[in-house]
């Protein structure tokens, strides 16, 4: 039976293609032309033709990084279809403006963000955010009646927002979602407390209101150095004696220490001149730290201890020849003075040595006489069940004796 192989390729020729500045770059199969950066084309999409904007010339791809189906490039625009585009362009700023004032006629919380035509005019799509579901039916039936075309509205979020709109963030550069972004990373408030930032929700959002994405950047490097550095309140031995970390400064590597001598100094020093005999601060079930540390050294790292001699056993290596080589045989291992095998079986529980003699006088003791047997109500005795034998269920047990002192009983007056 003749085995199946997969005959795709494991790499693909693909182009770089971005449909508006700003926007996320996607991958196009080529179609046997070669492109550079900056060419217009016109590329098969899932809504029809497209125009767009080659931002990346042919390079080859692993088939992994490839989402299917991989859609390919129709042609080179030509100046017909820029011509089109431009008159594409010129029709969204009027759908734009129409749309905004049909939105203050009906009273609709919503705002309007941009216009979107397709290059063969087939329908005209306007994204908008609200903060609630808007009911805009009655909006897109005056759009068709004014446009004459297949009009969509599309609710997206503040982050898609900012990314269509642009502007300046506040470090004073474009927004990085609307120059080289491609996509959202998630971003929380756990960076922004691992980076030492302030919590001040002014000054780590951007303008869309949400978390600035630049906090996602220098995590990875955070994290790296936090790992080399001490904890906060860890107690440490130094150059000039022991103390307290009570700062510590990731990116220099460099620590402040309370020393422990003398509570009011604070001393600077790097970590690798620092030894942490406790890290982080103290519990109660830590032990106490002994005070006969050894000393550290110069570089402020401690001498590591010598291993004793009794530590290192070295066990003799025997060989065996063989016909073809020297083959290392392990030596066989001595068998320990008690083996569990060899162990006695001990009972659980130990006896004390009280408790032996006592044990001996029961087994010592002679067996006591059975009672004799007791007469039923007819006189006739009846003999005791002796040894195994099951007693009789019918027969209730006997109660315990009430130890209470009854009340004498009075005498009836006759």
């Amino acid at each position: 039976m003749e085995e199946i192989t997969n005959d795709l390729p494991e790499t693909l020729e693909v182009v770089d293609i971005q449909f508006r500045p700003g926007q996320k770059v996607y991958y196009f199969d080529p179609n046997g032309m070669r492109f550079a950066p900056g060419d217009p084309v016109i590329m098969d999409t899932a809504r029809g033709p497209e125009f767009g904007t080659c931002a990346g010339a042919n390079h080859i791809v692993n088939r992994k990084e490839i989402v299917a189906p991989l859609r390919k490039v129709l042609r080179r625009a030509s100046q017909q279809d820029l011509k089109v585009v431009a008159d594409n362009r010129a029709r969204e700023k009027r759908a734009y403006d129409v749309c905004l004032q049909k939105i203050a006629e009906h009273g609709l919380d919503m705002q309007l963000v941009s216009a979107e035509c397709a290059f063969d005019g087939s329908k005209i799509l306007f994204y908008f955010t609200a903060d609630e579901r808007v009911d805009f039916r009655e909006l897109v039936k005056n759009l068709a009646g004014i446009f004459h075309t297949r009009i969509e509205l599309r609710q997206i979020g503040v982050r898609d927002k900012a990314k269509m709109v642009g502007g300046l963030g506040i470090c004073g550069r474009p927004f990085c979602c609307a120059s080289f972004l491609d996509d959202f990373q998630p971003v929380s408030i756990k960076m922004a407390k691992t980076q030492n930032l302030s919590l001040n929700p002014t000054k780590i959002s951007g303008t869309c209101g949400r978390l600035m994405c630049c906090l996602k950047y220098e995590q990875e490097a955070y994290e790296d150095l936090i790992r080399s550095s001490p904890k906060m309140d860890s107690f440490v031995d130094t150059p000039e004696g022991r103390g307290t970390v009570v700062e510590l400064d990731l990116m220099r590597q460099r620590v402040k220490v309370r020393m422990e001598e003398n509570p009011d100094t604070i001393s600077q020093f790097a970590n690798s001149d620092i030894a942490v005999l406790r890290s982080g601060k103290a519990k109660k079930n830590d032990p106490p730290i002994p005070a006969d540390l050894a000393p550290i050294s110069g570089n402020g790292k401690r001498p590591r201890r010598e291993a004793k001699e009794d530590s290192l056993v070295l066990e003799p290596i025997r060989f065996r020849y063989s016909d073809e080589s020297l083959v290392e045989e392990p030596a066989a291992k001595e068998p320990s003075p008690e083996t569990p095998a060899e162990k006695p079986a001990r009972s659980r529980r130990r006896r004390k040595p009280s408790d032996q003699p006592a044990a001996q006088e029961k087994k010592e003791k002679p067996a006591q006489a059975a009672p004799a047997p007791k007469a039923d109500s007819n006189g006739a005795n009846q003999p005791r069940p002796q040894g195994d034998a099951p007693a009789d269920p019918a027969k209730k047990r006997r109660r315990r004796p009430n130890n209470r002192r009854k009340k004498p009983s009075t005498p009836q007056e006759g």
